[in-house]
């Protein structure tokens, strides 16, 4: 026969290597999937709630090592007891009859009440694909390779629950993995995850999670990137924090803007840091804005918003010669992202901002970056004049 390999990607999810085996002689054929990656660094389980026909259409990616489960009935199809298969949800079931129907007629012959309480369970399966009653359908792998599809994607699927958990050394073993017995670096842990907690949207007040990522910026430090999304509103927003402590020295990043390149570069702008741009006397003080990582066009486009939005400056309660200046000082702006030259300059007491240099590990002509001590008023807003990191021990009573 022919065996015929495709490797693709599907959608949200990885590339697999599709294999595929015809003999023209009897007409067998037999189709495999293997994952195309390597393994991943956590397992994976989805559980899905069938509740429609159109449930039982959904692409399933299962691989060797993957356990597919029905609760309802007490059923399960063991991990490595059958070969990686991209079907759905109605084919895992085909072919979990197809496999206990192949020896009914010896069961028959030999043992009529084991053939016939499996005829009753082939039954109930059968029943399913009917989707009279809703069942759950878990597919877990240790791997992590396998997939459910989410027919919404990318937006969240609520019948469909993805949970990613650490392998227990009995399955690293079964995955031919070496066991380290040495204990997870709890700091490593967080650079790899991304950590979600519950809140409330700042818009509606609906309720909404934050997801939190500890993120390495190249030629700096480490920061903490939040990001909220609302399902309710669709307000979204984000916000950086330094993952370090304050720095010994304040920070002053100057960048000439001379092509319109410059717009691309990564920004980092603490809740501790000012703008300000000469050419447009304009200057943005520390708190504006919070902590961004975001482009130079970004933070620009941040700026003009923030002007937009003021009911004070342009709204209702604005006044004619003030909105002319405040329109001729965002049409400047403008210019900035696309024609005009000017500084970019940004002022970081706390020393936490960045700006990138597209040179680096070589100088940039366009940057400079110049560190300062800082004076006795940044040191009292940053809360550092009253704070002792040394001898703050409490000294042992005297005795009597």
């Amino acid at each position: 026969g022919v065996t015929r390999l495709l490797l693709t990607r599907i959608p949200f999810f990885k590339e697999i290597i599709v294999s595929s085996f015809s003999c023209p002689s009897c007409s067998w054929s037999n189709t495999e999937i293997q994952a195309a990656g390597r393994i991943q660094e956590q397992g994976v389980r989805y559980t899905l709630a069938v509740t429609s026909r159109q449930d039982m259409n959904r692409e399933v990616v299962k691989t060797d090592c993957a356990s597919a489960r029905i609760p309802e009935l007490d059923f399960e199809v063991p991990a490595f007891s059958q070969k990686g298969v991209l079907t759905t949800i109605e084919g895992i079931i085909d072919r979990a009859v197809a496999g206990l129907e192949q020896d009914q007629p010896a069961r028959r012959a030999t043992d009529a009440e084991v053939a016939r309480k499996i005829d009753e369970f082939i039954g109930k399966l059968r029943q399913l694909k009917e989707v009279n009653t809703p069942f759950t359908f878990i597919l877990d792998d240790p791997s992590g390779n396998s997939f459910v599809e989410n027919p919404r994607a990318p937006q969240r699927d609520e019948a469909l629950l993805v949970t990613h958990y650490r392998r227990s050394p009995q399955q690293c073993a079964l995955l031919g993995l070496q066991v380290d017995a040495k204990p997870p670096d709890a700091a490593e842990d967080l650079r790899d995850e991304v950590l979600q907690f519950n809140t409330n949207c700042p818009e509606c007040n609906a309720p909404a999670s934050t997801n939190m990522k500890l993120v390495q910026i190249p030629h700096f430090k480490e920061v903490i990137i939040m990001a909220t999304n609302c399902d309710s509103c669709g307000h979204r927003t984000n916000e950086v924090k330094s993952g370090g402590a304050i720095e010994v020295q304040g920070t002053r990043i100057t960048l000439r803007i001379t092509d319109p390149s410059d717009m691309t570069r990564d920004i980092l702008k603490s809740e501790t840091c000012s703008v300000e741009i000469p050419e447009l006397e304009f200057e943005l003080g520390m708190g504006a804005l919070g902590g961004k990582f975001t482009t130079l066009e970004g933070l620009l486009k941040d700026i003009r918003d923030l002007v937009e939005k003021n009911p004070f400056s342009l709204g209702d309660s604005s006044t004619a010669s003030r909105t002319g200046k405040l329109q001729e000082f965002i049409g400047k702006l403008q210019d900035v992202k696309g024609k005009a030259q000017a500084h970019f300059i940004m002022d970081d007491p706390a020393g936490n901002s960045y700006l990138q240099n597209v040179y680096a590990p070589e100088e940039d002509p366009e940057l400079s970056v110049q560190r300062y001590e800082r004076t006795f008023e940044q040191n009292e807003e940053l809360g550092l004049n009253d704070m002792r990191t040394e001898g703050y021990e409490a000294e042992p009573a005297s005795g009597r």
